[in-house]
C-alpha cells in the first residue's frame, strides 16, 4: 500500500505501479508458456531435384512479332490469323513444348496482344513469354 508524503490528507499525486508490473509478469509467464504449444507442424514431402539430368536440345523458341497495325510476323515470316491457329496447335503438340515469345510494338493496342495470347492458350500453348528492346 502507497502512503502519501504530503501532510495535507488530499489525494496522491505519484501511480501505483506495483500491480501493473504484478499483471504483467503472470502475462509474460502465460505466454511463454503457451507460445511453443501455438507452433504446428505440417510434414511436406518436397521434391527433389537431381542436378545430373540436362536437357539434351532444348526446343527453338517460337518468335511472333505483332506490329501496331494488327500484322503478325511468325518467325520474321507474315502469318494470317488462321494460320496462326494452326501453327500453334501444331507447336502445342510437340515434347518439350516451344516457348512463343511474343514481340510488339510500342504502339500496338492490348487487345491485338490479349487475342494472340487467348488463340495461344485455347491452342494448348503453356510457354507464354514477351520480348523487349532497349531503345
Amino acid at each position: 500500500m502507497a502512503f502519501s508524503s504530503n501532510s495535507g490528507g488530499g489525494p496522491m499525486a505519484e501511480i501505483n505501479v506495483t500491480p501493473l508490473v504484478d499483471v504483467m509478469l503472470v502475462l509474460l509467464i502465460i505466454f511463454m508458456i503457451t507460445a511453443p504449444l501455438m507452433t504446428h507442424k505440417i510434414r511436406i514431402d518436397l521434391p527433389q531435384a537431381n542436378p545430373n539430368v540436362q536437357e539434351t536440345n532444348p526446343p527453338e523458341p517460337i518468335d511472333l512479332a505483332v506490329k501496331a497495325g494488327g500484322e503478325l510476323y511468325w518467325n520474321d515470316e507474315p502469318i494470317t490469323e488462321a494460320m496462326l491457329a494452326a501453327q500453334l496447335r501444331v507447336a502445342a503438340q510437340k515434347n518439350p513444348q516451344p516457348e512463343l515469345q511474343i514481340r510488339a510494338d510500342k504502339t500496338t493496342q492490348y487487345q491485338l496482344i490479349a487475342t494472340v495470347m487467348a488463340t495461344a492458350k485455347s491452342s494448348g500453348m503453356v510457354k507464354i513469354g514477351f520480348i523487349t528492346s532497349q531503345q
